[in-house]
């Protein structure tokens, strides 16, 4: 499939980022990852964003790296992480979405007896990682066609990981591709894994736990581990955006 470049025009201003985030409730959004391990964000893009975004991909200097999926068993397709400055509106939104966040990844830390802190504004803990080498950025575009799919597999990237990371989907499903949902795994002590399937169509977003969180139990909170993947994509092509919070070494 051919995608025309985008025109940095394409992308909505930063005011309508900014009305889009002031409108979600993130109450709702907390008791879901409270409750399920993940949360969905309905329409955080715009259908013209997301076809701006996705028309990004064959622009090779917009990213630092590309993987192919298949040559290091981490299923089929493939993505780019973006190199910085990072596009509009993902510049705007991955510190935007991490300050109601945060509130969540430090009580979590709290409930499971951890003791780091994430601060409150993420220039702030991107200079932590920064100082611990972790400097190249790690938001990605991620492109599938048919019969591709994504491992269950978490996202680490070194020392410091932010524990909550955002997927944004930017294709429509019904019309651009079928099969390929997302997938959320989570594996509790001496249980069996229990999966989530997350519906979500053009825009959404799922804000998901990174690698572990907790869950109350009769005797207190213990933790849970949980992987995320994509299913296989049945026919068409498939575009998603990843916000992660804390840079790669």
């Amino acid at each position: 499939m051919t995608i025309a470049k985008t025109k940095r025009a394409d992308f909505t201003p930063g005011a309508a980022v900014a009305a889009r985030l002031d409108s979600i409730d993130w109450n709702r959004i907390s008791s879901e990852l409270d409750a399920q391990g993940c949360a969905v964000i309905d329409g955080l893009l715009s259908p013209q964003q997301c076809l701006a975004l996705a028309a990004l991909y064959p622009d090779d200097s917009r990213f630092r790296s590309r993987v192919v999926m298949g040559r290091h068993g981490f299923g089929r397709g493939e993505y780019k992480y973006f190199a910085y400055p990072l596009p509009e509106p993902i510049a705007e939104l991955r510190p935007a979405l991490y300050a109601p966040l945060c509130e969540v990844a430090n009580r979590w830390n709290e409930t499971m007896g951890i003791d780091i802190r994430y601060p409150e504004r993420h220039q702030a803990f991107l200079e932590r990682c920064h100082a611990a080498g972790q400097t190249r950025p790690t938001p990605l575009l991620l492109q599938y066609a048919a019969s591709d799919y994504n491992c269950l597999h978490q996202d680490l990237y070194g020392e410091h990981v932010f524990p909550i990371q955002v997927a944004i989907l930017l294709s429509q499903p019904g019309r651009d591709f079928s099969g390929g949902e997302f997938v959320l795994t989570e594996q509790r002590p001496r249980m069996q894994s229990r999966p989530e399937v997350v519906p979500l169509t053009q825009g959404d977003a799922v804000a998901f736990a990174v690698h572990h969180r907790p869950v109350q139990g009769t005797r207190g909170p213990y933790r849970v581990n949980l992987r995320h993947g994509v299913s296989r994509i049945r026919a068409g092509h498939r575009h998603t955006i990843g916000v992660i919070f804390h840079d790669a070494k």
